[in-house]
């Protein structure tokens, strides 16, 4: 069975988040970075990979999607930096 992804996306100054679902984390971030993702991410430049989890099954994933945008933001941020202290984009480490 195809893994699937949550993954986090933000901005080159890192003040936006944007949270989204796959079953192809690096053609939809290349997606993203192309400018064909979703409109609020292109609207707002959010092209960086700063945070992604992994699970073996779709509806773990969507549950796990569902849950991180009923989030407050600063919830969001402190679970990014406990991955990603720096913030790097990890795109390129995919």
């Amino acid at each position: 069975m195809k893994n699937s992804y949550i993954y986090i996306l933000s901005n080159s100054t890192r003040t936006m988040i944007y949270i989204g679902v796959t079953s192809d984390l690096k053609k939809r971030i290349t997606e993203h970075r192309s400018d064909m993702g979703s409109l609020f991410a292109r609207k707002y430049h959010l092209k960086f990979l700063i945070y992604f989890e992994e699970f073996s099954k779709i509806h773990q994933a969507i549950a796990r999607e569902k849950q991180l945008k009923n989030w407050h933001k600063e919830w969001k941020w402190n679970l990014v930096k406990s991955m990603n202290p720096e913030l790097k984009d990890l795109y390129e480490d995919l």
